[in-house]
């Protein structure tokens, strides 16, 4: 959000925002927050949609159709319904969420100190990060007075103290089949590497082009660098010969506990094979879908495909359309696709060319996307063509081909709509293709995996992460490392010391905030701590809390040893990192002058 909210002008990524009343605060331009309200068991109805079909690919057209139907349902009394998967497809929960879009940013630290260390220090620990934000939810023009909320603690969290870590993970693989990670490690995650290193040197060549562009491409810089490290060690961990010996173990001893009861093998007859086949059809075609995957380099592209696939799906029945335009959906979409953030086209262009080269380079020239996405020109004369004479870049335009529909969008003559009509096609065939040869597959029988698991084994394993949700604990705790300690916290004393260690060279220079303040800090205040509690990519916001469910801290990290929490759960030096609550206190009142902030956080 500091990125979008940004200008030539005004970098707030740089320079960090602080609004010191109601009136300063700032209205992001396109983040939405859902709070979840309920939760409701929907496994039976999704079953037996699925159920009432033989074929893979026709079981999996009636569950979606059911999960449509489900969360059309769901989805009203001002509430947003979704159904969530859980056990890859063994159980189905149907959550209700109230949404809010009018969200304004109170305050956020420079990014220097925010990614004190940089890229060397990312993903490691120990860490001297203050890296939090705070924002405003807002209704109907007010401020929202929330039933519930999380008490503040003005001690923090202490060492060896339980913690528990409450957030919304993103994914993880703890329950696929050997086959899947197999998939993952030979095919998926070297090509997304070599892909992103090679956009990253893009991206590093705009940087060079001057302050501006330097200015713009941090941000994408930043991500790339965070995916990069962290690929690099999904591939470390799962090219470790012991890690997969140990998965082919227990995947070998799951199968024979659930061949000894009949009710399990009756659920999980044929399921690995039948996965392991889908694994060799998606190998198939797996350079398609990652290289032709455009809208990630490209907002621009992306708004242009999103309007043609809008207008073109809100004519069929709810259950018929893609999932992210299904009625429940719709007011997030037309949201995104309105987003008043701005668009550094210049930057999109050069990258646009670099995808397009990578598509060339793995697919060919005789290729049928290639041909019709490059129509025989070089990559960066495309590119070129598409953003010299596009104009989604205004807001007004956006808008009209929404609110003219299908016609409007037929009828245009803007460079990217016309070109994102001509590859909608191909992109819907091979969704299709790959939702009914893989994922349909995929779903059914890693659910009745985990279904025979439930009959042999009970429900001891958690499910694994899926975006929503969850609740998870642990021990502050340090660890040990190679002939010493890492300790639990680190204080302002360690971010000082790495700093002058360093010479102050960049990334370690502190902030001039830091330097005017520096005897106003009480250095010896814990800054980052680190625990023992479950997380993974999507954690970071996560609130930290104590056994009383106060407030103790902010996740925002894990270590370079929690890369294998992808997969598996080790509680040996895997941590969670986060800010400590005191250090937040004392950085907004002693550093920023957000006395009053601070007084309203802690109830004063």
């Amino acid at each position: 959000q500091l990125a979008k909210m940004s200008s030539p002008g005004r970098d707030y990524l740089r320079d960090g925002f602080f609004a010191r009343t109601r009136a300063e605060e700032m209205p992001c331009p396109d983040l939405e927050i859902k709070v979840l309200v309920s939760s409701t068991d929907v496994t039976a109805a999704v079953r037996a949609a699925e159920d009432s079909a033989e074929a893979d690919s026709l079981r999996g057209d009636r569950r979606k159709a059911a999960v449509a139907r489900l969360e059309r349902e769901g989805s009203r009394d001002g509430l947003r319904g979704e159904v969530v998967e859980l056990y890859r497809g063994a159980e189905y929960w149907l959550y209700r969420h109230k949404v809010y879009q009018d969200v304004r940013l109170v305050c956020a630290p420079e990014e220097q100190a925010a990614f004190f260390g940089g890229d060397l220090d990312n993903f490691c620990y120990p860490r001297h990060d203050l890296d939090f934000a705070f924002f405003r939810v807002y209704e109907d023009g007010r401020p929202v007075r929330s039933e519930h909320w999380f008490r503040w603690s003005r001690e923090g969290a202490r060492e060896g103290e339980l913690v528990f870590v409450a957030g919304n993970p993103g994914s993880t693989r703890r329950l696929y089949t050997v086959a899947q990670l197999e998939h993952e490690r030979s095919r998926d995650l070297p090509l997304r590497i070599q892909l992103n290193e090679q956009r990253l040197a893009a991206y590093r060549a705009y940087e060079r082009r001057g302050p501006e562009q330097a200015r713009q491409a941090r941000d994408r810089i930043r991500g790339l660098e965070n995916n990069l490290k962290r690929q690099r060690g999904f591939l470390e961990v799962l090219s470790d010969s012991t890690v997969m010996h140990a998965r082919r173990t227990a995947e070998r001893q799951l199968r024979s506990r659930i061949a000894l009861s009949q009710e399990a093998s009756r659920l999980a007859t044929f399921t690995w094979e039948r996965i392991a086949e889908a694994m060799e059809e998606l190998g198939r075609r797996h350079r398609e879908i990652v290289t032709r995957d455009l809208a990630r380099v490209s907002r621009l592209v992306d708004i242009a495909n999103g309007i043609v696939r809008y207008t073109a799906e809100v004519r069929r029945p709810d259950a018929d359309r893609l999932r992210e335009y299904r009625d429940s959906r719709l007011e997030s979409e037309r949201f995104r696709l309105l987003s008043p953030a701005p668009i550094h086209a210049e930057m999109e262009e050069a990258i646009l060319a670099v995808a397009l080269q990578q598509c060339l380079d793995a697919l060919g020239p005789e290729d049928p996307f290639v041909r019709l996405a490059l129509g025989g020109q070089p990559p960066q004369a495309v590119a070129r063509q598409l953003f010299s004479g596009t104009r989604l870049g205004d807001v007004a335009v956006r808008r009209a081909l929404l609110e003219g529909g299908e016609r409007a969008v037929s009828a245009s003559k803007d460079p990217l709509i016309v070109w994102a009509r001509r590859l909608d096609g191909p992109y819907r065939e091979l969704r299709r293709w790959r939702e009914e040869k893989v994922e349909a597959v995929e779903t059914l029988n890693n659910g009745r995996i985990e279904r025979a698991r439930f009959v042999v084994d009970g429900r001891g394993t958690p499910p694994d992460a899926t975006g929503s949700l969850r609740l998870s604990y642990g021990a502050a705790t340090g660890y040990p490392q190679m002939t010493t300690l890492v300790p639990w916290a680190t204080t302002f004393h360690g971010l000082w010391d790495r700093s002058l260690s360093f010479g102050g060279r960049p990334p370690f220079d502190l902030p001039e905030r830091f330097a005017a303040h520096r005897g106003d800090v009480r250095m010896d205040t814990p800054l980052n701590f680190v625990c023992t509690a479950d997380i993974i990519g999507g954690n970071s916001g996560s609130a930290v809390l104590n056994r009383a469910g106060e407030y103790v801290g902010l996740v925002f990290d894990g270590n370079v040893q929690a890369f294998a929490w992808d997969y598996f759960y080790t509680d040996e030096q895997a941590r969670c990192v986060s800010v400590h609550s005191a250090a937040l206190i004392e950085a907004l009142r002693r550093v920023y002058d957000m006395g009053g902030l601070a007084d309203e956080i802690e109830g004063a």
